[in-house]
């Protein structure tokens, strides 16, 4: 099994003259199979969500369908870390195709197979299985730029690419109304964007590659020369997974503080995003058409704000992370007030607030995924990424669901703000740890 998985061997380096070439179109290939690779694990990671209304017409409840879909969230956070440890010592090209394949077979199972929706312990086991194939994907795309793109170009192509799961989250909703449309069942709510999945697993696989060097190409830091000054030549070979764990990740103290702010991080960006419905609906009175408008405008602006953001830290702050994600979440804190003090019936204030949390907070997500590949060798990359992943979504988004709940039954929306605003400050105190680190990572002057 582990000779299926197992990254392929170098090949003879190319002539002179075929580097350049052949380098600038993989690392076009590979970007692309990433980008469509990742969008299609989110055909099939919240369509469980749409299945509901049918769901509860059959006899289920609102907290029944919470708690079976709740086991995504658990497994994807667990999953994330440990297979982004077997991800650093796999291909790439097949660990992400493969899991994506199998996360897709778990949920056209669940909507063929009718015993799969006939209670709530089995939803939730298929959905448990389902996340912890999903966790399957971020990982290998986090090999995938760390081999084929510089520390310095890093942030902006892992901007782009993040937009990924925006749009493989807008289209899952098209392919499960055109599923209803084709077979007339609601069950293809289920297995037909899953079908979908199983296509972008194979063109996601015809068009990754490994590592540069599995196509005769120097390494990243060669070919653009830009050596960060952690940089070493051992850093090439493939590190065992005690290598991984002992030398790199739970012994590096400033990952554990970034995967710390991820936790408060992912608990405001989620605290926000879930709850706006029910805020927006019953305490600012709006309409449900308003309360979507501002939940559509949150998605949408996120696009925008992490482009932005991963710019922002290539250019401005020449490859260091800290600075961006504490301005983005110090102007997250102030739109974050602004959304709890505006008086109910001004709701195009609530929205711009929205829209202006939504722009800001999915920045400081997607970068301190970069922020954990920088802090490690790329040998390591998949472990570092699934340690922060483990934080935001088993610690903060939990959190933010669960707990949430609780705070604004008993102590009411007031107290939840005010945890919302705390984790802003902690999340930034957490991240200037990482400050001074960065600017010796990146050769920037201290003067």
């Amino acid at each position: 099994m582990w000779n299926f998985f197992k990254p392929p061997a170098h090949k003879p380096m190319k002539g002179k003259d075929e580097i350049d070439p052949h380098y600038k179109k993989m690392r076009r290939n590979v970007f692309l199979g990433a980008f469509i690779g990742y969008a299609g694990y989110y055909f099939i990671r919240k369509n469980f969500s749409l299945a509901m209304p049918d769901l509860i017409e059959t006899g289920f409840d609102a907290a029944d369908l919470g708690i079976a879909s709740g086991a995504i969230s658990i497994a994807y956070g667990l999953s994330k870390f440990v297979m982004g440890s077997v991800s650093d010592r796999s291909n790439s090209r097949i660990f992400l195709s493969v899991g994506l394949i199998l996360s897709a077979i778990t949920m056209i199972a669940m909507g063929l197979i009718p015993a799969l929706t006939s209670s709530v312990v089995v939803m939730c086991v298929v959905l448990f299985i389902n996340g912890w194939f999903q966790g399957m994907g971020w990982p290998p795309c986090g090999r995938i730029m760390t081999h084929w793109f510089s520390a310095n170009e890093r942030g902006t192509k892992m901007a782009i690419w993040n937009v990924a799961h925006n749009v493989g989250g807008a289209l899952m909703p098209l392919l499960a109304i055109l599923g209803v449309a084709i077979f007339g069942d609601w069950h293809a709510k289920l297995f037909f964007p899953g079908i979908a999945a199983v296509f972008i697993a194979f063109v996601a696989y015809i068009l990754i590659r490994d590592t540069p060097q599995s196509e005769g190409l120097p390494n990243i830091e060669e070919y653009r020369n830009d050596y960060p000054t952690t940089y070493d030549k051992s850093q090439e070979k493939e590190f065992s997974m005690k290598q991984i764990f002992l030398d790199y990740v739970l012994t590096n103290r400033l990952l554990w503080l970034v995967a710390f702010a991820n936790a408060f991080i992912y608990l405001v960006r989620y605290g926000v995003l879930d709850w706006a419905p029910l805020y927006l609906t019953n305490i600012k009175h709006s309409s449900t058409v308003g309360g979507s408008i501002g939940v559509f405008s949150y998605e949408i602006a996120g696009i925008v704000g992490t482009l932005l953001c991963g710019w922002m830290s290539d250019k401005l702050f020449k490859g260091r992370r800290a600075p961006a994600i504490i301005l983005y979440m110090l102007l997250v804190m102030v739109a974050v007030f602004v959304y709890w003090q505006n008086p109910a019936g001004n709701p195009l204030v609530d929205n711009i607030a929205l829209f202006a949390i939504g722009f800001l907070i999915y920045g400081p997500v997607m970068m301190i995924g970069v922020q954990a590949l920088d802090l490690v060798p790329k040998k390591a990359a998949g472990t570092a990424a699934g340690l922060t992943g483990f934080f935001g979504y088993v610690v903060g988004a939990l959190f933010s669901n669960v707990a949430f709940g609780f705070i604004i039954k008993h102590f009411g929306w007031d107290a939840a703000f005010i945890i919302l605003i705390v984790a802003c400050l902690i999340s930034i105190l957490f991240t200037a740890t990482t400050w001074n680190k960065e600017k010796k990572i990146h050769g920037v002057d201290n003067s």
